[in-house]
């Protein structure tokens, strides 16, 4: 049996000091626990270096303002203490976690004393789908929840209350036998995955619904820029549900699921083709360290 995340070995920077990863702990009182005071990254290191990190410690700060407190170190300082937690666990090809919260001083809604806290893990990760799954294609079902409406929640921020709903909609998935779940937003039409953005290919050209109700990633970013390198249109747009029967291909973006084909959302089908594995290919050669791309 694998080993639990809370008896790993290792070290966890922690609050400006590294600490032995199964002493990482806090109390079962803590603000961020009971109240979703909670901000996070998912990050990957890729031979060594960790991708668009410092676009990950701007948003993590971004986050937590968003949240109403601010984190209590750095851009530069969060970014140093990533690489420092990388190396001292000796990985190079790694999942990078930071999160921070508030702490334990008050319990009540309001807690604009409490200390905020930071710690940064790292560890070993391989794909987040099964890799031959992954090569023709996962199944996505359609989730019953559905992304907030902005008004009613910081929907722009990757902050821990906003996947109560994405952890609901993928077990039930996973239960159906689905990989994931894509989820419509509070208008019903077409949003995100439970932990990653959602693009289709039609006519040569990518569309991908615009991100004002959900997070617009970094890895989606990333494949929007690679996209319009080589000339490929892309339409940030609204898409609604009975639109996706005339899309070729469907792929899903982020840090863990990186470029991942889809086969099915569904009722609807869609064969991973060349575009899609273009963007794969592209990514992968991003994402590689400059070293380690003029050494293949």
């Amino acid at each position: 049996m694998a080993l639990t995340f809370d008896q790993r070995d290792g070290v966890i920077w922690y609050d400006g000091k590294l600490v032995p990863w199964a002493e990482a702990k806090l109390h079962v009182l803590s603000h961020g626990l009971h109240y979703a005071s909670c901000v996070f990254e998912g990050e990957r290191a890729y031979g060594g270096e960790i991708f668009k990190c410092t676009a990950h410690s701007e948003r993590l700060k971004q986050s937590a303002r968003v949240l109403d407190f601010e984190i209590p170190y750095s851009v530069a300082e969060i970014d140093a203490a990533k690489r420092l937690v990388l190396e001292k666990n000796g990985l190079s090809d790694a999942y990078v976690r930071p999160v921070a919260w508030r702490g334990s001083e008050m319990m009540g809604v309001s807690a604009q004393h409490n200390t905020i806290h930071l710690a940064i893990a790292t560890w070993e990760w391989p794909s987040y789908f099964d890799p031959a799954e992954r090569l023709k294609g996962i199944r996505i079902a359609l989730a019953e929840y559905r992304r907030p409406d902005p008004r009613t929640a910081p929907v722009l921020a990757k902050a821990a209350g906003l996947y109560m709903i994405c952890t609901i909609s993928k077990h039930k998935a996973e239960r159906q036998g689905y990989a994931d779940a894509m989820m419509l937003d509070w208008q019903g039409r077409v949003a995100e995955c439970t932990g990653a953005n959602i693009f289709f290919v039609k006519d040569g050209k990518l569309h991908t619904p615009i991100a004002d109700c959900f997070l617009d990633g970094i890895t989606r970013q990333t494949v929007i820029e690679l996209a319009r390198r080589r000339g490929i249109e892309v339409i940030e747009r609204r898409i609604m549900p009975e639109e996706l029967s005339s899309f070729s291909e469907c792929f899903i973006t982020g840090t863990a699921a990186e470029v991942t084909p889809v086969s099915e959302i569904a009722e609807w089908r869609f064969t991973p083709g060349a575009l899609t594995q273009q963007l794969m290919d592209d990514y992968t050669a991003e994402v590689t360290p400059k070293g380690k791309k003029a050494a293949a």
